[in-house]
């Protein structure tokens, strides 16, 4: 029987613990010999990432397969054909080395073949790829010069196997990927960019000859954003976008460029971490490509791009193949991310890795609708509407549900149609969620992307709030009791939200970005790679020193619209707590009800299961004392004045 109850006040089978089991995220997948290999984040075990293949652990605890290059990480394993046979070549985030060992050792020996840094994570390697002759690790290097978070320097180098000191392949940029080999052995390639560019701005595809000192670019520029290269016998494959979409182009020897379907769509996406992989060739003029996150083939013949019949309609950027054979991750609306093999000539799909077994009933997991709302400028505003979902509970007829925008990071990202437990752990309850493709949001094309430019803490704020606003109007949430929440980039848009606008009657503010002036370049508050993003977001420093205090939160405490729950990790060097401290020290004593929540050893978002428990225990107590609904069984959050 169906019990009527408060919204808010919903019991449910999905517990905090069960989201912490279910956070520690699929990366890295690839094909080695036929067998499936990838990296896979392990909540329970302190959030360290383990290296799997074929659903087997290579690496005991505590190795933890992750490094710190950008500090977001990027590929850290490969898989070598060596002449003394299979080994695999690593980054340890425990000291940030390259360490070796042989897969089919019982027990595995890891080796380091790099020094020791003079400094705690000094030297720090990435995006790791094979050398001629399987005798060499190929990746780029990061190196910390100075003890300014912005004092780093970049190169690529190879890394012999024998522990023998790494020489330099090339040094071109400020930022650069990890080289790509061509099949010959005689060049190479690798995507550079500098300061002030972000990747998704402007970047250079580069080649040069294998022991030379001099290279030439290829594709890119200033307003051209090359995100993936890959070598097809003597040509170059490349993701870029000088038409406004990222499409998949040919490059010849002699420079002849050609796109090879021509599509307003995005068949790319922003390369946050180094490594990713949005397209694989198939052979023959076939290419498995991603269609804003669907799977599809590209066949060069007809210039087009179909979609491949599967469940899964979100595919992750780790696509690698072989003989018809794809893998990668894959999830859907009720299904969450799983490493999945597919065969391409049968329409076979085979999941290699399996739910938490707390899953949940599927009647208990919202589907999302997919909206297109109208935002204050009259452009589309892409969300996804996740609804209280529990096939025990309804609320009173004349009760309309709590709403919380989601507001995703980046703000160069996106929220996609798949199964949150996060999410479900609210709608379950009977809160509805809506995730919102605010404009700067990738998947719609550069234009898109390119509203937020100059525009940050604007279009993204009053993006949100019409979301919002339309939901209350039409009935679908109740208007009084509207929330937002987000982390990193997302934290920044709900505590701007928060000082701006008088959508919401709350905030939940994650790892965020609170005062512009501590992320320019010489504001010394945030790491390398971002450290100039926000001249493209608001405007050149120090001439738009102004408009950056204006927009900053944290010079708006005076006009919070109502109570916020700040969380951070003590170990972020992304957005590190000196901002969050300083936003709290500033609440306290003004009568405004607000929690701040601290995470000993997190980074920038929280890998550790009891700090996911935390977190989501204490945002949904804080919910129900702003809302005005008591939650069972959660702690009561402490709120301070």
């Amino acid at each position: 029987m169906v019990k009527i109850a408060p919204y808010g006040t919903w019991t449910s089978p999905i517990a905090a613990a069960d989201a912490a089991a279910a956070g520690g995220g699929l990366h890295w997948v690839d094909l080695h010999a036929g067998s499936a290999w990838w990296a896979e984040g392990r909540p329970a075990q302190a959030g360290r990432v383990a290296l799997v293949r074929e659903g087997r652990d290579l690496l005991p605890p505590p190795w933890n397969v992750r490094n710190r290059v950008h500090e977001y990480g990027g590929r850290p394993w490969v898989v070598l054909d060596t002449p003394d046979g299979t080994r695999v070549a690593f980054t340890n985030w425990d000291d940030q080395r390259i360490y070796l060992f042989d897969p089919d050792a019982d027990p595995v020996a890891p080796a380091p073949i790099t020094d020791a840094p003079q400094r705690h994570h000094g030297v720090r390697y990435a995006d790791l790829t094979a050398g001629p002759g399987g005798t060499e690790v190929w990746c780029v290097r990061e190196t910390v010069t100075g003890d300014a978070r912005t004092d780093i320097r970049r190169d690529l180098v190879a890394v012999p196997l024998d522990g023998s000191a790494p020489r330099v392949l090339a040094a071109t940029h400020h930022f650069m990927t990890g080289p790509r080999l061509s099949p010959d052995g005689t060049r190479f390639a690798w995507i550079g960019w500098d300061h002030p560019n972000m990747p998704w701005d402007g970047t250079e595809l580069c080649v040069a000859e294998v022991g030379s000192t001099g290279h030439r670019v290829v594709a890119g520029g200033p307003e051209e954003a090359v995100c993936q290269v890959e070598w097809d016998g003597p040509d170059l494959l490349a993701l870029t976008d000088p038409d406004g979409w990222w499409n998949l182009f040919r490059i010849t020897p002699d420079g002849t460029r050609t796109n090879l379907a021509p599509c307003a769509e995005e068949l790319g996406g922003p390369m946050w971490r180094l490594g990713n992989r949005w397209f694989a060739t198939l052979g023959g003029g076939r290419h498995l490509v991603l269609r804003s996150g669907a799977l599809a083939v590209l066949d060069e013949r007809s210039g087009t791009v179909t979609d491949v019949d599967n469940d899964l309609p979100v595919w992750g950027a780790h696509l690698a193949a072989h003989d018809g054979v794809v893998v990668s991750s894959a999830a859907g609306p009720r299904e969450e991310a799983a490493v999945v093999r597919l065969d391409l000539s049968t329409g076979e799909l085979t999941r290699l890795t399996q739910p938490p077994a707390a899953l949940p009933d599927a009647d208990y997991l919202p589907v999302p609708a997919e909206r297109v709302f109208t935002g204050p400028d009259g452009q589309d505003v892409p969300a996804y509407v996740y609804p209280p979902t529990n096939p025990d509970h309804a609320g009173p007829d004349d009760e309309r549900p709590p709403y919380v925008v989601h507001v995703h990071g980046g703000p160069t990202g996106r929220s996609a149609p798949v199964l949150d437990i996060d999410i479900a752990y609210f709608t379950s309850r009977g809160i509805g969620v809506v995730a919102v493709n605010y404009g700067g949001s990738t998947g719609y094309g550069r234009a898109f992307r390119e509203r937020l430019r100059g525009q940050w803490g604007v279009v993204d704020v009053n993006d949100c709030a019409a979301v919002a606003q339309a939901l209350a109007d039409e009935g679908t949430a109740d208007g009084a009791r509207l929330g937002i929440r987000g982390g990193s980039a997302g934290g920044w848009t709900s505590a701007a939200s928060m000082t701006t606008v008088k959508t919401y009657r709350c905030g939940m503010v994650a790892f965020p970005i609170l005062d512009l002036r501590g992320w320019t370049g010489d504001g010394g508050e945030t790491h390398d790679f971002e450290s100039r993003y926000v001249e493209g977001l608001v405007g050149p420093w120090p001439q738009a020193a102004d408009l950056y205090a204006e927009r900053s939160p944290s010079h708006r405490v005076d006009r919070l619209a109502g109570p916020v729950l700040l969380l951070q990790g003590l170990e972020d060097e992304i957005c590190p707590p000196d901002q969050a401290d300083r936003f709290v020290a500033a609440l306290d004593g003004t009568g405004i009800p607000h929690a701040y929540l601290t995470f000993e050893g997190e980074q920038h978002g929280f890998r550790k299961a009891e700090s996911i428990v935390a977190a989501l225990e204490a945002e949904l107590s804080f919910y129900g004392q702003v809302f005005g609904f008591t939650p069972p069984d959660v702690p009561v959050l402490p709120l301070r004045r």
